[in-house]
């Protein structure tokens, strides 16, 4: 077995990294549908319908077909984000026309063509729809079920399945089932006036699972034509209009695919506000300021200039965002946000006094509103660890011997794995991560010229550790990352600048779509005398992003929370632990995490919990208030209880030791699996998020993590815990050995470090 120690950085830059879903295990989903040209007129009606009466909805959808009228691709695009027309492989036309003829003329070959969709292979599961039918209720059933082959009972009469709609699993999209049913089709040994029904009843080695559409979708036949020229009134134009009338959560997708247009006609504020929100919830900054920069704002009208207000901030253009939420601040409803965003901008330019105010102002508006209290809070505490009660001011002499740390300075009631991250990293470099030897700079405050001089005055910059490279949390124009720093300030950084154990975070499904953070990443790189990420996929994502020439300076440096034991000074393992079990779930960006399968993941957990509450108790260790919402749902869906550990409130040594002193932790975090690590402890991660695969591939031991999405998720994570459980010596001595491997690596880049005068 290799040793990390013994990996070569450089064999990373060559291959493309895995994909996000193929280490998340997220469910990839489409619809599809068989069209010729006698069924455009009904794909265009089924499109409509699907968007009208499941707006919350958007994925993929495939138009399978051997040739389609010039100009269907437009059609079909104005009404679906995401389809696509997908032309079958050339023999398909010979194979169909061969299962009409097997069928004595019963059926005509385009009534096989719902059998193309067994062909399909880069989906996990594919919903087949018939293009005589049209949506009209919610698809919920259909994206949920993860098992066999379901499909609507045949009519009228038989318990043979359909084709109307079949929801089909992996296991089914096989060379080997194509051969099956192309055997069958062949030979024509099934009830033949059902052609493609037929052939799948046939084919099944198993009984299909029963699907109830009644009031999900109806026939066609009772439906607005769809013929060219639209005589029901549903032209595109019309159709988006309907779309934008419709009340509740609409998919980003849709929203934006059919609104951008519709307020580009009618400059619509209220639809340019509801798409503006869109992309700011997708980290869309600038395409939400040219959205709402597009159309006339009233003076009176407040909710769309919160949101335009936020949006410019994003960008970094605070004082016109300044203006617009002060607009915002004359509505009762929206004065609180304005406020709390208006406090953001004062902090973020490093005006506590003016930050304090406009909370305050907020907090008069609503006393309940919580970023106004948070920004209240962040506007009273210094960056960084605090000086001693009566400890002396930095003397200019004594600030030169001093490391600058540009980090994420976690407030009161912060994420908990935050709170240890800074720490961990000056632990790294230095014995004493206090003040005395390290100057603060918050990541998220303006690099401003005053903040330039404080850094050059002192001996050195560190940037890390945590997962910076990452657009949503508080986006900025200057970097496009999480620290704010304009290009032209950090080219005048006279001192040596160390990038230390930061991860690339995106979601699966998140990216950057602009070219702002591909330029501020080369800066970075091109500035930096040390540049070490936490993790090889992140090495990955990031080389891929630079030019050829700067892969050689990106290397491999673990999360100094990994490597908790050796750091630490006076650590010493527990002599003996809690029989607990720390289970923690995450629920920021819920729909990157989840998808369709929170319902799954829930009832999965609720089974895997009961089994090992027999074994040893199952808490909550919520690192953010959010994260208690697992304790309520599995009380309130399943019966399940757990005792809530708030670890939010906890400061980083009782973080460290509540996770030392437990058997077992499940976390979905990616640091509710690298402290616990890093403490000694057997971990289990659950994995919703790219980075999680990342570590447990850098430790070799990806039978530590269980996808959120696994179909088996219950007998999975059982089967892994209970094992653990059983031999926790060796458990906890694996554990030891893999953070060994890290510690070496961790060494050797400090040697390296003190070359360079950190």
């Amino acid at each position: 077995m290799s040793t990390l120690s013994s990996r070569s950085d450089a064999a990373w830059a060559a291959p493309a990294p895995q994909s996000a879903a193929a280490l998340t295990g997220k469910r990839r989903i489409a619809f599809a549908a068989w069209a010729d040209a006698g069924r455009l007129p009904g794909l265009l009606a089924l499109l409509r319908s699907l968007a009208l009466t499941n707006q919350a909805v958007c994925e993929d959808f495939l138009v399978l077909h051997d040739g389609l009228p010039e100009g269907t691709a437009e059609r079909v695009a104005a009404y679906h984000p995401r389809a696509e027309l997908r032309r079958v492989e050339p023999e398909s036309a010979e194979r169909r026309a061969s299962y009409a003829q097997a069928a004595g003329g019963a059926a005509e070959p385009g009534a096989y063509g719902v059998l193309e969709a067994f062909r399909l292979r880069d989906h996990d599961t594919v919903i087949v729809l018939d293009t005589a039918q049209v949506a009209c209720g919610p698809l919920g059933r259909l994206l949920t079920l993860r098992r066999g082959l379901a499909a609507a009972p045949y009519r009228p009469g038989g318990d043979a399945p359909g084709t109307r709609v079949l929801v089909v699993q992996r296991e089914h999209l096989t060379d080997a089932f194509c051969a099956r049913l192309d055997a069958v089709a062949r030979d024509g040994a099934y009830p033949q006036e059902r052609a493609a029904a037929g052939v799948l009843a046939a084919a099944l080695d198993a009984p299909y699972e029963p699907l109830d559409t009644d009031g999900v979708f109806a026939s066609a036949h009772s439906a607005p034509s769809a013929a060219p020229g639209e005589p029901d009134g549903c032209a595109p134009a019309d159709f988006q209009a309907r779309f934008m009338a419709l009340s509740g959560p609409a998919h980003h997708d849709l929203l934006v695919h059919l609104g951008t247009p519709h307020v580009a006609r009618t400059g619509d504020v209220g639809c340019a506000r509801r798409v503006a929100a869109a992309h700011i919830a997708a980290g869309e900054y600038q395409d939400a300021v040219d959205l709402l920069g597009s159309v006339r704002i009233p003076v009176d009208d407040a909710w769309p200039h919160e949101v335009y207000g936020q949006a410019l901030m994003s960008v970094s253009r605070d004082e016109e965002a300044r203006a617009h939420l002060r607009l915002a601040t004359a509505s009762p409803n929206w004065a609180p946000p304005a406020f709390a965003r208006l406090a953001q901008i004062a902090w973020v330019r490093g005006d506590d006094d003016g930050a304090r105010q406009s909370a305050l102002a907020g907090l008069d508006a609503d006393p309940t509103h919580r970023p106004c209290r948070q920004m209240l809070l962040r506007a009273a505490v210094p960056d960084g660890p605090a000086d001693p009660a009566g400890a002396p001011a930095v003397e200019p002499a004594a600030a030169r011997e001093q490391l600058a740390h540009v980090a994420f300075y976690m407030p009161r009631q912060g994420n908990a794995g935050d709170k240890v991250l800074p720490e961990a990293v000056r632990l790294a470099f230095d014995r004493d991560p206090g003040p005395r030897r390290w100057h603060s700079v918050h990541a998220h405050r303006l690099f401003d010229e005053a903040a330039l001089e404080r850094v050059n005055s002192r001996r050195g910059l560190v940037i890390g550790g945590g997962g910076l490279f990452l657009p949503d949390t508080m986006p900025n124009g200057n970097s496009a990352w999480q620290w704010n720093v304009p290009d032209d300030v950090l080219a005048r950084v006279e001192v040596p600048v160390a990038v230390y154990a930061v991860g690339f975070n995106l979601f699966d499904g998140q990216s950057y779509r602009h070219e702002r953070f591909r330029t501020a990443l080369r800066a970075l790189a091109e500035k930096a005398a040390f540049f070490g990420l936490r993790n090889h996929g992140s090495i990955a994502q990031v080389r891929r992003l630079l030019p050829p020439e700067l892969h050689g300076k990106v290397r491999f440096q673990p999360c100094p929370t990994t490597v908790t034991r050796h750091l630490v000074p006076g650590w010493s393992d527990p002599v003996r632990r809690d029989d607990t079990i720390l289970l923690n779930a995450a629920y920021d960006r819920a729909g990157l995490r989840f998808g369709h399968d929170y319902g799954h993941f829930l009832a999965e957990l609720a089974f895997s919990v009961r089994a090992l509450g027999a074994r040893a108790e199952v808490r909550c260790a919520a690192h953010t208030v959010e994260d208690e919402r697992i304790a309520h749902d599995l009380r309130r869906e399943h019966g399940v209880a757990l005792p809530v550990v708030p670890m939010y409130d906890f400061d980083t040594d009782g973080i460290r030791a509540a996770y030392a002193r437990t058997k077992l932790v499940i976390g979905m975090r990616g640091h509710a699996g690298m402290v616990p690590f890093g403490c000694g402890t057997p971990i289990i991660s659950l994995i919703s998020h790219p980075k999680m695969a990342y570590f447990l591939a850098d430790i070799d031991r990806p039978a530590w993590g269980v996808s959120v999405h696994d179909r088996d998720l219950s007998a999975r994570l059982t089967e892994r815990a209970t094992a653990l459980l059983d031999d926790h010596e060796a458990a906890v001595a694996d554990v030891r050995e893999r953070q060994d491997m890290l510690w070496r690596v961790t060494r050797e880049n400090a040697e390296v470090l003190r070359t360079l005068g950190f």
